[in-house]
């Protein structure tokens, strides 16, 4: 793949509206979008950090609010496709890994790992079931492959799902170079171009990076595994307020120069 088709570029200077890990929580993104739609002003950067899947019981819902709102804020005269950026998330990753787990060499211990990360939830929404797909690995690649093909003509089937889940970037950042935006986290001892995997599992060094990440002066992540709310370092700013664990879900604003300006919480 591409630059273009990994990381997304933010147009600057101008504000960014950043949203956390949403985890199938519909009703907190609705009505996070009910206050963000009166505060965001057109020619604004909107980035969705990842995890709209997975934990909650309103996946499919979730994913058909995002498609609602971005057509909302994509109505009001100026704004422009470019100004809403959407990340993949560990969910989104295993999700995609899922629908190819046939290829897995140890597809049922692979699925059992998913399962225990939430993963459960998306299946449910695309008519799947954990215990089909259990025993669809121990039948072999075929079963598997049909089992999957299965989940993939769900997805197709509802209006825009499968085209959202196609768009999504790894990370984003300003154009001007001062502003990173990532799902977990980055491997501060590589650049950008050589995180790999760091996006969706790293992070557990993350509020301990102090000195600017490959010329980046902020780096902002949407999930925390401690779920820590909105945590502003020297470089590193976490807004993971724990959607789908029982918290709440959080939008935060920030400047040209990264700082942070603006919050919501729904």
């Amino acid at each position: 793949m591409s630059e273009k088709d990994i990381f997304a570029t933010l147009r600057a200077p101008r504000r960014t509206w950043a949203v956390p890990s949403i985890h199938g929580e519909a009703e907190r993104l609705r009505a996070l979008h009910e206050i963000l739609a009166e505060r965001i002003q057109t020619g604004e950067n909107l980035i969705y950090l990842g995890n709209y899947l997975g934990q909650g019981s309103a996946v499919g819902e979730t994913l058909h609010e995002l498609l609602l709102f971005r057509r909302a804020l994509l109505a009001r005269p100026g704004a422009e496709c470019e100004d809403i950026v959407y990340l993949r998330g560990s969910q989104e990753e295993m999700w995609q890994k899922l629908l190819q787990i046939q290829f897995a060499p140890n597809a049922r211990d692979t699925l059992e790992w998913m399962l225990q990360r939430g993963v459960g939830q998306t299946l449910a929404a695309y008519g799947g079931r954990a215990e089909d797909g259990l025993d669809a690995a121990t039948r072999g690649a075929m079963t598997l492959t049909q089992w999957t093909n299965s989940l993939r003509d769900a997805m197709r089937a509802i209006d825009g799902h499968y085209a959202l889940m196609s768009v999504l970037r790894h990370a984003g950042y300003s154009e001007d170079g001062k502003l990173l935006f990532v799902h977990a986290g980055i491997d501060a001892k590589r650049p950008l171009s050589q995180q790999s995997d760091s996006f969706w599992w790293g992070g557990q060094d993350f509020e301990n990076i102090e000195t600017p990440f490959d010329g980046f002066q902020r780096v902002v992540r949407g999930f925390d595994h401690k779920h820590g709310g909105i945590q502003v370092g020297n470089v590193a700013v976490s807004i993971d307020g724990g959607c789908g664990f029982g918290g709440p879900l959080y939008a935060a604003c920030f400047d040209a120069e990264g700082q942070l300006t603006d919050t919501i919480e729904a």
